[in-house]
Order: C-alpha cells, then sequence, then structure tokens
C-alpha cells in the first residue's frame, strides 16, 4: 500500500511537513477490512484511496502483515520491522 502525507493528500495536518495524525492510504496489494470504512470506493478495495486514515490504523495494519518490507511512511509514525530485517528501517 502506498501511505502519503503532505499539502495534497487527504492527511491531518494538511500541510509539507507533520508530524501527521491521519494519513492518505492507497491502492492496496489486497482488500484490507481495517482500511474499508475510509475507503473511497469500499467497492473497488484495491483500486481505491483511503482518505485520512488514523496513525493506528495504519500501524495496526502493518504489524498485522507482518511488518514493513520497503518504503517510508510520514513524519511522526514509528517504524515497525518485518521478520529478519531489523538491522535497517523499512
Amino acid at each position: 500500500m502506498s501511505v502519503q502525507a503532505n499539502e495534497n493528500a487527504y492527511c491531518q495536518p494538511r500541510a509539507a511537513a507533520g508530524p501527521y495524525t491521519k494519513v492518505e492510504v492507497g491502492f492496496p496489494s489486497m482488500e484490507e477490512s481495517l482500511l474499508i470504512p475510509f475507503a473511497d470506493d469500499p467497492e473497488k478495495p484495491t483500486q481505491t484511496v483511503y482518505g485520512w486514515v488514523p496513525m493506528t490504523t495504519v500501524i495496526n495494519v502493518i504489524a498485522k502483515h507482518g511488518g514493513m518490507i520497503a518504503g517510508d511512511l510520514p513524519q511522526g509514525f514509528p517504524y515497525l520491522y518485518a521478520a529478519g530485517l531489523q538491522d535497517e528501517p523499512i
């Protein structure tokens, strides 16, 4: 999934810099029930944007799926490592 926060994203604050409390999530590779309440189009869960998703929801999704394997998170978000990748942020 894509996680974004900036002045053009559905995030809080809607600014170029955080820390952010809510972010925009887009186009996850599979349906995720924790994200559905925030979906622009819940009928197409892998082809939609999810606006103003709370940080706790994003962290719970990452943890549920075993941690991040690549990418960055917006300012203020803790990193959760995938198993075997504890030596570097992902």
